[in-house]
């Protein structure tokens, strides 16, 4: 037998069965603004590493957490669609303004760390996000209380930290984000699909929480990988 001459049949491997059409058109809209948010916050860290908004850290902070909030009281539909785009733009231009104090310090110790963050972070969004999909609906829902519970500990840790001042404790609540973090994808992403197929047909909302996983994995891996270079340039001294 020649396996080397099968043909992939990818419309089957791609293929969301368990998912109604409904939802998958949905899912469609909640990527295709996610991808306008990722080129949005692109434009916002790229604007901040050549300028000097990083002296105003505090109001674009604030700014980008008002633009949340305005955002989840406004109400969805046709009429406030294109108002709430624009607020979604705004949140993401922020997002990734405010990544521009992190963004300098990764460039100061080794460039190369903002593309391998980037590039892990994808793969890692990725590979969670299609896991959540494929599987059987609602498989990763009860992952919410863990997940919740691991933020908390985090809270805790940092304002234990913020006393005892340890390296060891800082980086222990970096690998407890990240993996806190992964798993988050997994529960919005069948979250949403759960929401959706209940009924909620709010794709920009849904956006705000798959951009806000990726955001806070990559800032997790840049700050590691920032860690883990400026250890290995010390001991090489």
């Amino acid at each position: 037998m020649d396996v080397f001459n099968r043909n992939i049949n990818f419309d089957a491997i791609f293929k969301f069965s368990h998912i109604s059409t409904a939802t998958q058109q949905h899912l469609k809209k909640v990527y295709a603004s996610f991808a306008l948010c990722m080129f949005v916050a692109a434009a916002g860290a790229y604007i901040n590493l050549v300028t000097q908004l990083v002296q105003f850290g505090l109001l674009t902070s604030l700014g980008s957490f008002g633009l949340m909030i305005w955002l989840m009281a406004t109400p969805h539909s046709r009429k406030t669609e294109q108002k709430r785009l624009g607020m979604l733009a705004g949140f993401a231009f922020l997002s990734g303004v405010n990544l521009g104090p992190l963004l300098k310090m990764c460039i100061a110790i080794n460039p190369s760390i903002i593309p391998t963050a980037f590039m892990g972070t994808a793969v890692i969004f990725s590979c969670f996000s299609l896991s959540a999909l494929f599987a059987k609906r609602r498989a990763y829902l009860y992952l919410g209380g863990f997940l919740f519970s691991g933020l908390f500990l985090m809270l805790f840790m940092s304002l234990i930290n913020m006393f005892v001042g340890s390296t060891w404790l800082f980086t222990a609540n970096l690998y407890i984000g990240l993996m806190v973090m992964c798993g988050f994808v997994l529960f919005d992403t069948q979250l949403i699909v759960e929401k959706a197929e209940r009924g909620d047909q709010d794709y920009i909302w849904h956006c705000v929480d798959l951009f806000l996983d990726f955001i806070s994995i990559f800032r997790e891996l840049m700050t590691i990988l920032g860690m883990n270079e400026s250890n290995k340039k010390k001991k090489e001294k």
